[in-house]
This record gives C-alpha cells, sequence and structure tokens, in this order.
C-alpha cells in the first residue's frame, strides 16, 4: 500500500443530517457491502448503527470504523454520532483522522452541533470538505447553507458544483472543475452517467465557475495571475490548486441526496483527489525526557513504531483497543511499551474493523486506523518501542454537567452493577462514577441527559440489570444564626457508679468559606473542670456536628466557648462530660435559630445573542443572581449563581430555550442560607424521608 493514497476520513454533522446514511452509500459504492440499509427500515438498520439501541432509536451512539477501497485509494472511514452528550465520540475521532466530510442539511444547514464539531475540527487542524446532504427535500437551498458556512464558521466555502433540477425533482450536480453535469442511473445510483450541461444551466455554471476560480486564486499566485490576464486556466492547475487550499484550511462545498443515491460518488472522488494523506499532516509528540523538545513524527513503516490508543471498547472476546499508528509497524504478538504506565504489554491480535465485524491481520504499518486485542490501555494512552519514546498530546475532554443516583432493583446485582459502571468508566472519559459520602448512594455523571439514560439502558441490556434512578440530591448543610449561653448538667444515677457533668458557655456563629468549619475554646479557670475531661466535652461537641437536630444535614460555621462548670469527685468521668455535651449541643443549638445552608453554583452559559431574553428570565425564575452578561461575537456569555436544587434538568431545559445552541459549565460556588419557605418544604421532605425509612 502506497501511503500517499491512503485517506483516513470521519463523517461528522449535527443530528440528523444524514451522517450514518451517507456512510452506507459509501460502503455500497466501494463494494464493502452488497445491499443497502437503512438507519430506519424494517431490515437490520444501517451497518454502521450496529448496537440494538441505536437501531431502535435511529441516532449513533458509538463512533464505528471500516475500512473501504474506492478507485485503488485505501479509506478509513469513521462514523461519528451527532447528539452533543456524544460529543467525546467526536472529538476522539477527530484527534487521530487525518481528514473530514463535514455533512450538512440543504434545509437546516449550519446548525448547533456543526457549530461544534466545527470547532473540533479547528482544534485538532482537520482539514475537511462539506457536504450538503438532503437535496431533494423541499427548501432545498445550497447556496443558503454556503453562506451560513462563510458567516457562522468563518470558513472559506466555495461551491464545486451546480445542483441540476430542484427539490423533488434533484436529478444530479453539474462538476465546474470539468464543466460536465453529473447523473445517476441503476437501481442504486451506481452507475455515474457523466453528459454535456443542461442548456438552462450553462449561464450559472458559467458565473459559479468564475466565483469558484476566484475564491481558489487565494491560494495560488499563478492561478490569480491567468485569472487578470483572463486567460484559460488549465484543469491540472485548478486540482493541485484545489488539494492546497483544503490543506490551507478552505472548504469545498459537495451536493448530493445520500437517501437518494445522488452525489455520493463525486464526493468520494474529491476525498481521494483534495483530503490529505498520512504523508500531507504534521503531526510532532513531546520528547518525555524533556517536556519542551517536539519530536516529529514521520509516516515511515520502518521507523520506531509510535501510536495512539484513542477509543477502548470492551466486548465478549475482551478489550478491543481502537489505535492509530503515526510512525512504524506493529506486528501481531509482539510487545510494545504503553508511554503512560511504562508496562510492557503484548499485542496478542491485531484486527481492522468493519463496523462490529473484524478481520484479523498479522500486521499494521503507520498510518493505518486498527483496533488491537489483549491490552489494558486507557483512552488517549500513546505507544512505542521502548520507554520514554514519545508522548502524543490527549484529547480535550468535556467536563460531565448531570448527575444523578443509581442503584439495582435486586440487591444481589450489585456486583454486576458495579461491573458495568467500571467497564463505562474506562470506555467513555465522560461518564464519571462517584459515591456520596453522606448518602452513601452511587452517582454516575455524564454529558446530558440522554447520555445517562443509554448508559441505563446499555446496563439492563449487556448485563441484565435492573436500575432504579433516584432524583439528584442536594447536600445541604446547618448553621446557627444567634448566640445563646447554655447551662446544661447531666446526672444519672440508678445503681452502681453514677455519672455526673456540668458545663457552663456560649454556643454562636462564625462566618466560614469552609464547608466543615466548627471552633472550640475553654476559658475554665481554677480547676472548675479537670483539664482530663476538656477533650471528652471538645469530642462531645465535634461528634454531633455530623447530623444536625434541624434535618440531619451536617452542621457548620458553629462556635463554642466553655466558660465554667462542675464535677462530682465519685460520679464524673471522660463518658459523662462526654454524654453532657452532645445533649447539651442537641437541645440548645435548636435555640440559636438555626438555618439551613444551600450549595450555590457559578454558572456559565453561552447563547446566541438572540435567547439571551428567554435565557436570563429563566435563570432569574430558578433564584438565581445575574453576576455579568457579555457579547462576544454575537454570542452572550451570561455568568450567574444559582442554587445547585434548581439546576436539574437544567441541560434539556436551556437546550429547548435555545434551539438547542446553548451550552453551560457549572461549578461550587459557596453555601448560602436558604430561604424560610424553601426550608419549611426541605424539613417536612426529610421527616417523610425519615418515616418511609422507619417503616
Amino acid at each position: 500500500m502506497s501511503l500517499d493514497k491512503l485517506r483516513n476520513i470521519g463523517i461528522s454533522a449535527h443530528i440528523d443530517s444524514g451522517k450514518t446514511t451517507l456512510s452506507e452509500r459509501v460502503l455500497y459504492y466501494t463494494g464493502r457491502i452488497h445491499k443497502i440499509e437503512e438507519v430506519r427500515g424494517d431490515g437490520d438498520g444501517a451497518t454502521m448503527d450496529h448496537m440494538d439501541l441505536e437501531r431502535e432509536r435511529g441516532i449513533t451512539i458509538t463512533s464505528a470504523a471500516t475500512s473501504v477501497v474506492y478507485k485503488g485509494h485505501p479509506i478509513n472511514l469513521i462514523d461519528t454520532p451527532g447528539h452533543v452528550d456524544f460529543t467525546v465520540e467526536v472529538e476522539r475521532s477527530l484527534r487521530v483522522l487525518d481528514g473530514a466530510v463535514l455533512v450538512l442539511c440543504s434545509v437546516g444547514g449550519v446548525q448547533s452541533q456543526s457549530i461544534t464539531v466545527d470547532r473540533q475540527m479547528k482544534r485538532y487542524q482537520v482539514p475537511r470538505l462539506a457536504f450538503i446532504n438532503k437535496m431533494d427535500r423541499t427548501g432545498a437551498n445550497p447556496h443558503r447553507v454556503v453562506e451560513q458556512l462563510r458567516e457562522k464558521l468563518g470558513a472559506d466555502a466555495f461551491l464545486m458544483q451546480i445542483q441540476i433540477g430542484a427539490e423533488e425533482n434533484f436529478l444530479g450536480v453539474v462538476d465546474l472543475i470539468e464543466m460536465v453535469g453529473i447523473t445517476h442511473a441503476g437501481d442504486e445510483g451506481e452507475e455515474v452517467v457523466v453528459g454535456p450541461i443542461p442548456e438552462d444551466l450553462l449561464e450559472e455554471a458559467a458565473e459559479k465557475r468564475g466565483k469558484m476560480l476566484e475564491s481558489l486564486s487565494m491560494y495560488s499566485d499563478e492561478m490569480m495571475e491567468l485569472l487578470l490576464s483572463e486567460e484559460e486556466i488549465p484543469k491540472e492547475l485548478i486540482y493541485k490548486v484545489t488539494r492546497a487550499a483544503v490543506l490551507g484550511g478552505a472548504t469545498p462545498v459537495y451536493m448530493g441526496t445520500a437517501f437518494k443515491n445522488k452525489g455520493v460518488q463525486p464526493m468520494l472522488d474529491a476525498v481521494i483527489g483534495f483530503l490529505p494523506s498520512p504523508l500531507d499532516r504534521d503531526i510532532s509528540g513531546r520528547d518525555p525526557k524533556n517536556e519542551d523538545e517536539r519530536i516529529e513524527l514521520i509516516p515511515d513503516p520502518d521507523a520506531d513504531f509510535v501510536g495512539m490508543a484513542f477509543k477502548i471498547v470492551d466486548d465478549p472476546f475482551g478489550q478491543l483497543t481502537f489505535m492509530r499508528i503515526y510512525q512504524g509497524t506493529i506486528e501481531k504478538g509482539g510487545t510494545y511499551v504503553n508511554q503512560r504506565t511504562s508496562r510492557k504489554e503484548r499485542f496478542s491480535r491485531i484486527v481492522r474493523m468493519h463496523s462490529d465485524k473484524r478481520e484479523e491481520v498479522d500486521s499494521a504499518s503507520a498510518g493505518d486506523i486498527i483496533a488491537v486485542m489483549g491490552i489494558d490501555s486507557a483512552s488517549g494512552d500513546t505507544y512505542g518501542i521502548e520507554r520514554d519514546a514519545c508522548t502524543l498530546e490527549s484529547m480535550f475532554i468535556p467536563d460531565p454537567v448531570i448527575k444523578i443516583a443509581v442503584s439495582p432493583k435486586v440487591r444481589g446485582d450489585g456486583d454486576k452493577m458495579g461491573k458495568a459502571l467500571q467497564r463505562f468508566r474506562k470506555e467513555d472519559p465522560t461518564f464519571r462514577v462517584l459515591t456520596d459520602e453522606e448518602t452513601n448512594e452511587i452517582l454516575i455523571s455524564g454529558m446530558g441527559e440522554l447520555h445517562l439514560e443509554v448508559y441505563i439502558e446499555r446496563i439492563r441490556r449487556e448485563y441484565g440489570v435492573e436500575i432504579e434512578v433516584g432524583a439528584p440530591k442536594v447536600s445541604y448543610r446547618e448553621s446557627p444564626t444567634k448566640e445563646v449561653s447554655f447551662d446544661y448538667k447531666h446526672k444519672k444515677q440508678s445503681g452502681g457508679s453514677g455519672q455526673f457533668a456540668h458545663i457552663k458557655g456560649k454556643l454562636s456563629p462564625i462566618e466560614s468559606d469552609s464547608e466543615d468549619s466548627f471552633e472550640f475554646e475553654e476559658h475554665v479557670v481554677g480547676g472548675r473542670i479537670p483539664k482530663q475531661y476538656i477533650p471528652a466535652i471538645e469530642k462531645g461537641f465535634r461528634d454531633s456536628l455530623g447530623k444536625g437536630p434541624i434535618a440531619e444535614y451536617p452542621v457548620v460555621g458553629t462556635r463554642i466557648d466553655l466558660d465554667d462548670g462542675s464535677f462530682h469527685e465519685v460520679d464524673s468521668s471522660e463518658k459523662a462530660f462526654y454524654t453532657a455535651a452532645q445533649g447539651c449541643f442537641r437541645e440548645y443549638f435548636k435555640k440559636a435559630g438555626p438555618k439551613l445552608l444551600e450549595p450555590i453554583m457559578n454558572i456559565e452559559i453561552e447563547v446566541p445573542e438572540d435567547f439571551q431574553g428567554p435565557v436570563v428570565g429563566d435563570v432569574i425564575r430558578r433564584r438565581g443572581i445575574m453576576t455579568s452578561n457579555d457579547i462576544v461575537e454575537r454570542v452572550s456569555v451570561i455568568k450567574a449563581e444559582v442554587p445547585l436544587a434548581e439546576t436539574f434538568g437544567y441541560a434539556t431545559d436551556l437546550r429547548s430555550l435555545t434551539q438547542g445552541q446553548g451550552t453551560f459549565t457549572m461549578e461550587l460556588a459557596t453555601y448560602r442560607q436558604v430561604p424560610s419557605h424553601i426550608q419549611e418544604d426541605i424539613i417536612e421532605d426529610k421527616k417523610k424521608q425519615q418515616l418511609v425509612g422507619s417503616k
């Protein structure tokens, strides 16, 4: 295989733009499959959506990889999900690909997830083509989509084709380089018919060709000179300049309708004609011995091996690690070093993936995307021939935005659920699992409600465990608001040695930012309480802080001053003073005007300017306090402080308020008093829970 012919490409887009339908056509026209299946069909479902859940819902959840050959060019293709909840799948695919096809709907144009995908492509500097799909839809307007590419994404986009026929009469395209009409024949559009341009389109084609050449001439002085002197531009030059323009960041735009089998082959011609091979990409890694040094990686099969594990999948046969090889060659049964752990690992089998099917190979070399079995790695690990060879920058992992509590319905299923959570945590870096120390519940967090819903469904299907999902819980705190003096005696006289302890002092509120703030000072003089009993008194107070008397939440912001007291020669003991402190706290804390405190989140919301009003109104409705509101390049950046209790379900609400274009991040800011009417409801709820628990 000559490397300059290889293409590693991804297909990315907004939800429902037709990525998977397009992938299916690519597989068919390259002879990889012999029957086209639809995403939502009566048949087996699209090849690249191999999970039952994907086929039922008609959405892509995990990225699927396959290898095809088109006109003598091997292509490794990855189909990625569109939902923002599965954004890590797109992120890690783009991290290892050389080029991409950005699919856009002819009616929807540039949508919210197209903007996210565009950001990801720019982050990893992945050259791309755009493909306007669904040209057979009513309202299809490729010119408007190109405008949006320029305005919303700042892309240097220009049409390489114009359409023949409109909407349901869409027949094919005019190729503006060759100046020919391209239509399709055969049952599945497999025959590409090249003919003259229809008479009524000649003028438009000439005009649009002029615009295309103008855009391209920005990337070539030679072409610019020919244009200015109005000379004929040779086709070879146009092809050469288009390829250079794509590598320089331009976005040539193609069109078609994958569902009606039109325009896919010309798009594939563009992929092999203009997108980079591994030889065209400058990839460098860091030298572990000297962090500032960069190591240039050359796609040479004979150089030392360097590869990156970009995706982990656990399947019935063990862990499958998807890997991109940047340099060198790997052999089946060979031993290579994980640069993160410095452990030597044996690559027991190397497989080329075709969706969920696999084909064993003995070796793989620079430029390949394959999967390895028998190794224990994490997403983003670099592998090399020896220790400290080279490390590749890992991918960007967004922070989770939503948390829910999970527990198995059947007690005995705890182990199975634990196994499932452990596996998903390893596969998906945006899926986190933690235990709430106060409630002892297992909490899972992720990128959105759909994200967590899919994992809960997968645990049910793949592990046979029914899961109960709890509403996310808030950790409140209790704190006093006024000073009270205490005078507490503990006396117990019932057979055997008695117990006696007497303490006097003050309980007062203190201001503190820390979550477990408690101060204890003693000012006892004249031996009124012997020194050996003081630590027991402090311990008695401290041990009472775990559950406050109002609603059993932890107590914070409290100070105890021990001023006086008395003791009994025989009946006083450490235990008696410890018990006295606990009884005193329970009795007097209720008199100190106790209040509940709630966690307040710092929240930062980014929405298009048009949606600013409704979003701000919604934040205020959630008891939020605005701290700032700036507009940057038509995007409104809203910062506010909102109680955690009011943020549940916010991911979904924000999306519906902003047509899916809003994003937000949040983190804990501080604890503040809960308004009285809400405090009463919380105490009431807690009492109900305790009643249910005691039954």
